[in-house]
């Protein structure tokens, strides 16, 4: 399979792009802000993580992004909402304790209170609930394993409960599902895989079979789709392509038409990235796509951590901090 190299590939509008995240933050009357109002917290993480891939995290009030974060914390649950005045929710806390390590402002937490929160929605079978109401996915299970071990706080969860259950959601066809039976998708593969792999328990992952179900999710455009006989989606540049980094099968697809792909879906004259090309552009997409570009080593990006989903360098601060 071919590889990428600067002289096959368009070129990433990134000034534009940086653009058009500090716009959509200004814009809070439009349409898409309104419907996004409860999952702001996420759109700040996709938003945020992709200034930082740019070198632009300087651009944004580090303070203010902090200080209204904080007030999306629940007092007495220790989680954390989609924005001020909402109900906590596992998601939403692993946003907020992302983007604090953007900022190197973890430290300003009540780590204790927060990872009991995350903790407390483990389930008897290992598996995770996603709030006090208790829906259970594997999404779950990645986000409360993530979440911790960034806040160096994966004692107080029953880790071989939680990959037993992970392993139990693994199908024939050698992905896994939100729950066990569950269909294979590429969203799930990477919430079971990064999970396992920042457990050190990839040994569970038939890789060669994974790997073969991951490469078939290219179509004939390069871009890649979540399940058979869908459409590509830029999104999943980061699914696939992170799971494929962290099984080390990602020599399997096709990079340089992938990289084509997400270059073609950019608007390349007011920024962001859409989910193919001309459609519309949104947050969500653009980070996705940048982040894809990332683990495609497209020059200019910094490398992003296929596990952690947060820049290398940021990780690796956090490792290496007592």
């Amino acid at each position: 399979m071919s590889s990428t190299s600067s002289s096959q590939m368009g070129q990433l509008v990134a000034d534009k792009h940086v653009r058009y995240i500090l716009m959509a933050e200004k814009k809070k009357e439009s349409f898409e802000s309104v419907v996004m109002d409860h999952l702001r917290m996420n759109g700040a993480y996709w938003g945020l993580t992709t200034l930082d891939l740019l070198d632009k995290l300087g651009c944004v009030s580090e303070d203010e992004v902090v200080s209204w974060l904080m007030t999306c914390q629940h007092e007495s649950a220790g989680g954390f909402a989609g924005n001020t005045g909402h109900d906590p929710h596992i998601l939403y806390t692993l946003s907020a304790v992302q983007i604090l390590a953007l900022f190197d402002k973890i430290n300003i937490l009540d780590i204790g209170k927060v990872s009991s929160y995350v903790a407390k929605l483990q389930n008897e079978d290992g598996s995770f609930s996603g709030d006090m109401w208790g829906e259970i996915d594997t999404r779950f299970s990645y986000i409360a394993i993530c979440c911790l071990s960034i806040l160096k706080c994966l004692d107080k969860i029953n880790v071989e409960k939680a990959v037993e259950y992970i392993v139990s959601c693994k199908n024939l066809d050698g992905g896994f599902g939100c729950t066990p039976g569950a269909e294979s998708h590429a969203g799930q593969i990477f919430c079971c895989v990064g999970a396992l792999a920042i457990t050190g328990s990839l040994h569970y992952v038939d890789k060669d079979l994974l790997g073969w179900w991951l490469c078939e999710r290219q179509v004939k455009g390069g871009g890649l789709n979540g399940r058979p006989e869908k459409l590509a989606d830029v999104c999943y540049s980061w699914w696939v392509l992170s799971s494929l980094i962290m099984i080390d099968r990602v020599h399997w697809i096709d990079k340089a038409k992938l990289v084509k792909f997400i270059l073609d879906c950019q608007d390349l004259e007011n920024g962001g990235i859409s989910d193919r090309p001309d459609d519309a552009v949104d947050i969500f997409h653009t980070y996705f796509g940048v982040a894809g570009l990332s683990l495609l080593e497209y020059p200019g990006v910094k490398v992003i951590d296929p596990a952690y989903a947060l820049p290398v360098d940021v990780v690796n601060r956090i490792i290496f901090t007592k």
